[in-house]
């Protein structure tokens, strides 16, 4: 197998903390410098949430302006992909950073169950961030939290809703969402592919599944994503000291079985993304 794996490294997200562990990047500046630090491990995409003076999630789109800026000028190449997630804000302030034309969006097509609450994505708030993404050029990550998205996915481009081919990510392991389970992960994979054959896909785990599902997303043909977003620990024992080395790790998968990290340039061209000027 020789097709390039993309390695999406998701820096920071809307819920860990310094508490939580010290390497999880707060402000612009840590951000970027993860980031590039990621970049240098392998990461081709830069999966970026912003935090206010706090450190509380926020869709301020200043600060995302400055975060876009930051790594643009000190990752050349790199996507950047903008989260439109549910805890950083409501309603259409989720989508304020799509007009600053980022590569890439998160885009989550229908609600689902999180830990303590319900994560919704109602389905007018759906159809307005989709067609802001296609108005501004944006490639929308579908995030699958559920069967379900993956059909919805499919109906919105068969629709014209979404511009194909979708990039969809397989969410997995979120408690009281989709566990990871690899009878289900081999369903979405068959679904999404009957459904949508031009679709290419990715994969996340949280917490200790994170390693897991990126070996199974690696050794399936698939793209994956990593980082302290979605979990903060090289194993039960060890944090894990930085983006990079969650980074490396994936990268180490990509060696075991045979598979190129994808350069930045690579996973643009099997994305359809622009070039940087």
């Amino acid at each position: 197998m020789t097709n390039p794996c993309i390695i999406c490294v998701a820096i920071t997200g809307s819920v860990p903390t310094k508490e939580n562990n010290p390497a999880v990047p707060i402000t612009i500046e840590e951000q970027v410098e993860s980031t590039h630090a990621s970049f240098e491990a392998g990461a081709s995409i830069a999966h970026c949430h912003v935090r206010d003076d706090e450190g509380k999630p926020t869709s301020d789109p200043e600060r995302f302006a400055r975060l876009k800026e930051g790594i643009e000028k000190h990752c050349p190449g790199m996507i950047v992909q903008l989260s439109t997630g549910g805890r950083s804000g409501a309603g259409t302030a989720r989508g304020g950073m799509l007009p600053l034309r980022p590569d890439m969006a998160s885009l989550s097509v229908g609600s689902n169950n999180f830990p303590t609450r319900v994560y919704e994505n109602p389905p007018d708030l759906v159809d307005w961030l989709a067609s802001e993404m296609v108005k501004y050029d944006v490639k929308p990550e579908i995030e699958a939290f559920d069967l379900s998205h993956i059909v919805q996915a499919a109906r919105m481009a068969d629709d014209g809703r979404l511009k194909r081919p979708l990039y969809v990510q397989f969410v997995m392991g979120v408690k009281n969402a989709m566990p990871a389970d690899k009878p289900i992960f081999d369903f979405y994979i068959e679904t999404l592919k009957r459904l949508s054959p031009d679709a290419l896909w990715c994969a996340a785990g949280v917490g200790p599944n994170q390693i897991v599902v990126n070996e199974w997303s690696i050794a399936a043909g698939g793209h994956t994503r990593t980082g302290l977003e979605d979990n903060m620990r090289l194993d039960k024992n060890t944090l894990a000291p930085s983006n990079a080395a969650l980074v490396a790790r994936a990268a180490e998968l990509c060696e075991k079985y045979e598979r190129p990290v994808a350069t930045w340039q690579q996973a643009r061209q099997l994305l359809g993304l622009r070039m940087p000027a």
